[in-house]
């Protein structure tokens, strides 16, 4: 499916990021955080497109934070707080200015987004699959 694939490519760059790189590298740090932004923006695309294959209602339309609580309400994703501080973060990520915000942002990427993205990646294979075996 090219929604959960670009996801997991997505995943699999800022995954290998080099984050002691990014203790001293500016343009490194914002690299960093612009991959964040992808694939968090793949991440809840392909959680909506997984939701739909299940025909779960109200799946089909909504913003990155009702698909985020409705996959929460599903089981899709189990730390609710990680991903709307995920959310929250993308969506102020644009205007952080100083440095205390963007190391406060590095680490929450390697240490809890990161993390859960990996999460969110099993399981949208797992119900992929599950939903495969259901139309065999």
């Amino acid at each position: 499916m090219k929604k959960l694939d670009n996801f997991s490519n997505c995943l699999a760059i800022l995954a290998t990021a080099d984050f002691k790189l990014a203790e001293t590298n500016d343009i490194y740090r914002t690299g960093i955080i612009g991959q964040f932004n992808l694939t968090f923006e793949l991440a809840w695309k392909a959680l909506q497109e997984i939701l739909k294959i299940h025909g779960v209602d109200g799946s089909s339309t909504g913003s990155p934070r009702e698909i985020l609580q409705l996959g929460y309400k599903t089981g899709f994703l189990k730390d609710s707080e990680v991903w709307l501080l995920m959310l929250k973060k993308r969506n102020t990520s644009v205007h952080i200015y100083n440095e205390e915000d963007v190391d406060e942002m590095i680490l929450l990427i390697r240490d809890s987004f990161i993390p859960a993205f990996i999460v969110l990646k099993e399981t949208l294979i797992k119900k992929l699959d599950e939903a495969e075996c259901d139309w065999k």
